[in-house]
Order: C-alpha cells, then sequence, then structure tokens
C-alpha cells in the first residue's frame, strides 16, 4: 500500500506541528472580564489561571455577589482558552486527509 508510507509522514508532520503549537498556547495568555469589569482573569490557552484581579471597590458588594462573579469569569475564562484552542488544533489538522477516517 504506497499510500499509507504517505499516510504516515503526513501524520508525523501534523504531530510535529501540533507540539510546536501546543508549547506556543502555553505561552499565549488571555484576558477575561467578570462582574462588569471589576474582576479580570488571566488564562494561558493551555488553561492555566496565571492571575485574577479584582478591584477593591467591587469587594464591598455583597459576598455572594462577589463569589459568583468570581465562578462566573472564571468558567468563561476557561471556556474561551479552550475555544482558542480548539480552533488552533483544528487549523493546525485541516490538511490532513484521512479518508474513511473522518
Amino acid at each position: 500500500m504506497p499510500g499509507v508510507g504517505k499516510l504516515l509522514k503526513q501524520a508525523q508532520k501534523v504531530q510535529k506541528k501540533i507540539e510546536v503549537l501546543k508549547e506556543e498556547l502555553a505561552l499565549r495568555t488571555l484576558e477575561v472580564s467578570s462582574g462588569g469589569g471589576a474582576i479580570k482573569i488571566t488564562i494561558a490557552v493551555s488553561g492555566d489561571i496565571k492571575n485574577i484581579e479584582v478591584d477593591p471597590e467591587f469587594l464591598t458588594e455583597d459576598k455572594g455577589f462577589v463569589e459568583e462573579a468570581l465562578a462566573i469569569g472564571v468558567q468563561e475564562a476557561i471556556e474561551t482558552a479552550r475555544k482558542v484552542e480548539e480552533e488552533a488544533m483544528s487549523e493546525a489538522t485541516s490538511g490532513m486527509q484521512m479518508p474513511g477516517f473522518f
């Protein structure tokens, strides 16, 4: 099967591309705001939360409200990072043609 060798080479190229991309994404950060901008969450695309900043005035709000805004912000940051990572991975593998697999 001459096509199998070509397919394996193509898979190896994509695998290397993905490894490099993962390293790049681990260094890339996103900033997500919550609580009307009172909470700023910095997250690496790899999913690691790097920093959370809270406006001191926001801490005077109701404790439950602050906690809810934090939870929403963290969840949104994680979802945003996941989406960016998925889009980057999809782009990295878009040229790979695997008949019968997809």
